[in-house]
């Protein structure tokens, strides 16, 4: 008898479907074979199992701790690069708009920028004579007094005594006093006798402008301006 066309078709997927089955099948007992030892075995092998997939999961946790770490830290020196930038754009007739808290920030971001640590303002109605409290980059702590005055102001002695106190009461390593203006003659010695670093209006200047803080530290009671700058402040203010 001869085949239909369409018995060949049946009779072909007919075969296609006993491949696969017998394909799933081996597959199938492959799979046990490959079980039954597991099982059998199981007592002896699962600590190294189990200590695998913790190596695993450790290395691929660690490579995402270090990736995400990197990410931050690159953000972090963006960031600081920018602020510096920003903080070096700054003429010193913008510090002098700027009310006492907000001076008082921008002294926290020069710390912050020169590698100061754990820098904090403290300023208030009860500030004990401190503003900003934190650490030098070399590890040592410090307590800043913050001064917006007008330029044609001084900084009398007993501001800088007050200071001396504030080292005394938070019990820190360095004091500094920065301000818009200038000291006293007496005031600038008494910082200078007392290892308190005066950061006057020129200083502010070296410093908005890029010098480390602990470099000023090396100028500290240098003078405050050369005769030219005397001529012209008294041309401004006077």
């Amino acid at each position: 008898m001869t085949t239909t066309p369409r018995r060949r078709r049946r009779s072909a997927a007919r075969k296609r479907r006993e491949r696969r089955l017998k394909a799933i099948g081996a597959g199938a007992v492959a799979c046990v074979g490959c079980l039954v030892p597991l099982i059998v075995f199981w007592q002896t092998i699962w600590p190294y199992v189990v200590g695998g997939l913790v190596l695993v999961g450790g290395g691929v946790g660690g490579w995402r701790l270090w990736r995400t770490h990197r990410l931050l830290r690159e953000r972090d020196g963006r960031w600081r690069e920018e602020e510096a930038l920003k903080a070096g754009r700054r003429s010193l007739a913008e510090v002098d708009a700027m009310s006492g808290g907000r001076f008082e920030d921008f002294v926290v971001e020069l710390c912050r920028r020169d590698g100061c640590t754990e820098v904090r303002r403290v300023g208030g109605s009860h500030d004990n004579g401190a503003d900003v409290l934190g650490r030098l980059p070399d590890g040592r702590s410090m307590v800043i007094q913050c001064k917006r005055y007008s330029p044609k102001g001084r900084i009398p002695s007993r501001e800088v005594r007050d200071l001396l106190g504030a080292r005394v009461h938070f019990k820190v390593d360095v004091a500094i006093f920065v301000t818009t203006t200038y000291f006293t003659a007496p005031s600038e010695r008494t910082a200078v006798q007392n290892d308190v670093i005066a950061v006057h209006r020129d200083h502010l200047g070296l410093w908005n402008n890029g010098v480390p803080l602990l470099s000023l530290a090396a100028v500290n009671g240098a003078g405050q301006g050369d005769r030219r700058h005397r001529v012209r402040w008294k041309e401004t203010y006077e």
